[in-house]
């Protein structure tokens, strides 16, 4: 069959086909998952040019929370697993669950509830796609993170790229993944802006799952090694044995979870909720996000430090830097009045998590002061 001089020239829509067909079919599968918050997607109009969805709850009025998110590079580690673990495992089930909850745990920190979920995998060679067991895993991913949120994947764009993206050896092959989420937040009132933040105000801290999907360049870095500032690479790789018997490509893996639940429990009960944040990018030190004048004083810590953290420790890197680029095994932070922790902390028990109390907000200089490491001060983002 003759080759086309588009597919010659890096598109080739035979290699493509296949996975767009696939993720087309988890998609349908998914367009129910948001009626129980009141979004109904238009099922007649199911194509790649978009999806149309519209509400038709209880509510009066309600606002939508749009989120886009990039999942960084966390699929390098996946596709180093794939090729040289051995296991025969494409390790793409969980980074679709990833890539989907980067916007999905954004997204809530508005006070919204996911309902669509639109996705992008962009790729450097078309052959990227042609893998069928990959495609597979990966869209399974997307549809355990859409039946877990309640959220539909109404769309999708799967681009090769052959001219932008390209994957640093020994990788052969990684694509770019993003995502964007649409949330409901019925009634506007449960809309959440932070402005409520204030002196006074509890920290409450919902444990992580481990990595997730920040911060992973830093771990790239100190296993794959970097001469120029003399780090040598680690032996195995990312099948370096941790005291808990997975690799640190394992390890590395687990899947980023969901806070949806969380949080839609916290306002089915009424919680006055003055902020919430994502313990993502900037680590521990995020904690001052707010602009305003806030000391944030961090007096307790959550005993469960994920392993892979400790591994970083033991490789070198300092714990300021730690604190300053990963969760640190806190994943979501709600801010709330004295009078709410107890409930929070109850509610968080109620649906299985062992939430607690790590801190408090004070009036003074924008910044993080972690208690637990002798009052070590850390920064605000971006400083």
């Amino acid at each position: 069959m003759r080759q086309s001089e588009y597919a010659q020239a890096g598109v080739d829509y035979t290699q493509i086909q296949g996975f767009k067909d696939a993720m087309v079919e988890v998609g349908k599968k998914t367009l129910a998952f948001p009626n129980r918050r009141g979004v109904y997607v238009e099922q007649d109009v199911m194509h790649s040019h978009g999806v149309v969805y519209y509400y038709h709850g209880p509510a009066r009025t309600h606002r939508w929370a749009k989120t886009q998110e990039g999942l960084g590079n966390k699929n390098w580690i996946a596709e180093w697993m794939y090729q040289f673990s051995g296991t025969g495992r494409t390790y793409y089930e969980g980074i679709g669950i990833d890539t989907a909850r980067m916007a999905v745990n954004d997204n809530i920190a508005q006070g919204a509830m996911p309902a669509v979920y639109t996705d992008e995998v962009a790729a450097g060679p078309s052959s990227w796609f042609s893998d069928r067991r990959r495609a597979a895993d990966l869209a399974n991913g997307f549809f355990r993170a859409c039946e877990e949120d309640g959220m539909a994947l109404g769309a999708g764009e799967s681009p090769a790229l052959k001219y932008l993206i390209n994957a640093l050896p020994p990788v052969t092959s990684a694509p770019s993944l993003s995502g964007s989420v649409t949330g409901i937040i019925a009634p506007a009132s449960r809309l959440i802006t932070g402005k409520k933040l204030r002196a006074g105000d509890k920290i409450i801290g919902v444990p992580s799952s481990g990595l997730q999907a920040n911060g992973i360049s830093l771990v790239i870095r100190r296993t794959m090694g970097d001469p120029s500032a003399g780090i040598p690479p680690l032996k195995d790789g990312f099948l370096t044995k941790l005291p808990n018997g997975n690799t640190l490509g394992e390890e590395a893996l687990i899947p980023t979870r969901s806070y949806v639940a969380f949080v839609e429990a916290l306002q089915e009960a009424d919680v006055e909720i003055h902020a919430l944040l994502p313990g993502t990018g900037d680590g521990v030190a995020k904690l001052a996000f707010d602009k305003r004048p806030f000391t944030y004083r961090v007096h307790t810590w959550t005993p469960n430090i994920p392993l892979l953290f400790l591994f970083m420790r033991e490789l070198g890197v300092s714990l300021e830097d730690c604190l300053k680029t990963f969760n640190w095994g806190i994943g979501l932070y709600a801010f709330v009045p004295p009078n709410e922790v107890d409930h929070v902390i109850q509610i968080g028990r109620d649906i299985g998590d062992e939430v607690l109390e790590v801190g408090v907000v004070e009036q003074g200089e924008r910044m993080t002061i972690f208690g637990p490491a002798n009052d070590l001060k850390l920064p605000p983002p971006g400083e």
